[in-house]
């Protein structure tokens, strides 16, 4: 049992086996895919899963808090396993690829912000969007 199937069997959801085929999808997911691309790596599983399908395992899925959507802006929502480590995104935005990075700096400067302005921080996202450096400049 992968450790999705795992999370959504101990929080009482129901698994049928097209919803083990999705999770099993995003379990062994090395990057944010959309919904398009999960329903395209769950189809060569099981051929019979429909796009509707994806769609609202997904929103069981997030709702359950076992996946985390983001909108990278690119305008389609990207998903990845919720996990109990916090790390945040640096997206190319010409590839659309994703880099997820810790960084204690910027960790505890927004600590220190919102102590600034009367606040225990308990939560936050960090998004950062770039185009890789013209090398050919230096």
């Amino acid at each position: 049992m992968d450790r999705l199937e795992k999370l959504c069997t101990e929080k009482g959801m129901r698994m049928t086996e097209q919803r083990r085929v999705i999770a099993r999808v995003l379990s062994v997911a090395s990057d944010h895919p959309d919904v398009e691309e999960i329903h395209r790596r769950a189809t060569e599983i099981d051929a019979n899963i429909s796009i509707a399908t994806v769609y609202r395992t997904m929103r069981l899925f997030e709702e359950a808090g076992v996946v985390e959507r983001h909108d990278f802006q690119d305008g389609r929502a990207r998903y990845e396993e919720a996990t109990e480590s916090h790390h945040d995104h640096l997206i190319d935005l010409r590839s659309g690829e994703v880099i997820e990075f810790v960084n204690e700096e910027i960790e505890a400067l927004q600590r220190k912000i919102a102590e600034q302005h009367g606040f225990k921080l308990v939560d936050h996202r960090l998004e950062l969007y770039g185009v890789p450096l013209d090398k050919s400049k230096d």
